[in-house]
């Protein structure tokens, strides 16, 4: 149930694409509102969704979380998600867990990755090229996607939550990726698989300390889940 001084995101219709408006303050007790519209949003839509959050005065990790979870549903379905305008508020958030990017019009996103590529004589060379470019572009996005939720759900700093992907990759001998797939699971409520929560909580250990931060303040049900209270 939304407070009093907050407002339904209101939702519009325009060309292939849905545009969602929020308003007011999202948090652990209503974020749920946000996922459920953007989920219908980009089910409606046949390109994406344009999301207006210039009247979002407050937003914090769980709120961002539901963004994130609906980047990852967007991308899967080949659709995009695009942050229009934002609230001093907002922009805060999305800055300081470096996640604005992921959310840009930028013309090398996720949809245009995906476009086509007309066949060519003797061109093999080039679409072997062509494919493991896309795929490094969707893998970059799984892994600044988890960078992003360890970098909210831990206040680590982005070369700290780099080290924790990379530390946790190496000790598990589990590719990068994997690793970040791995965390982008948690959104949805699941478990991280034992030996990846065992290393990465002991890498957000490490990396909190040299932030200066004290170990214990790191807690291994944190680490299955990552998410902020």
């Amino acid at each position: 149930m939304l407070r009093p001084s907050e407002e339904a995101p209101s939702v519009s219709e325009g060309g292939g694409r849905v545009t969602v408006s929020v308003s007011g303050e999202f948090c652990l007790d209503n974020s749920h509102e946000l996922r459920r519209t953007l989920h219908d949003a980009l089910a409606r839509s046949a390109e994406g969704v344009d999301l207006d959050l210039g009247r979002m005065t407050f937003a914090d990790c769980s709120a961002l979380n539901e963004l994130l979870a609906a980047r990852a549903q967007a991308v899967a379905a080949g659709k995009t998600i695009t942050v229009t305008a934002v609230s001093p508020a907002v922009e805060r958030l999305l800055t300081l867990t470096d996640t604005y990017a992921l959310f840009s019009a930028a013309p090398d996103g996720p949809a245009a990755s995906a476009a086509p590529v007309p066949p060519a004589a003797d061109d093999g060379p080039l679409r072997t090229g062509v494919v493991h470019l896309r795929r490094a572009t969707r893998t970059r996005a799984d892994i600044d996607l988890a960078r992003g939720i360890l970098m909210a759900t831990f206040g680590l700093n982005r070369d700290a939550a780099w080290e924790v992907l990379v530390t946790t990759s190496r000790k598990t001998d589990t590719k990068l990726h994997d690793v970040a797939r791995d965390v982008l699971t948690t959104v949805h409520g699941a478990s991280l698989p034992d030996r990846v929560q065992k290393e990465l909580t002991a890498a957000v250990a490490t990396a909190r300390g040299t932030d200066g931060r004290p170990h214990g303040a790191v807690r291994t049900e944190r680490a299955a889940r990552p998410a902020c209270a």
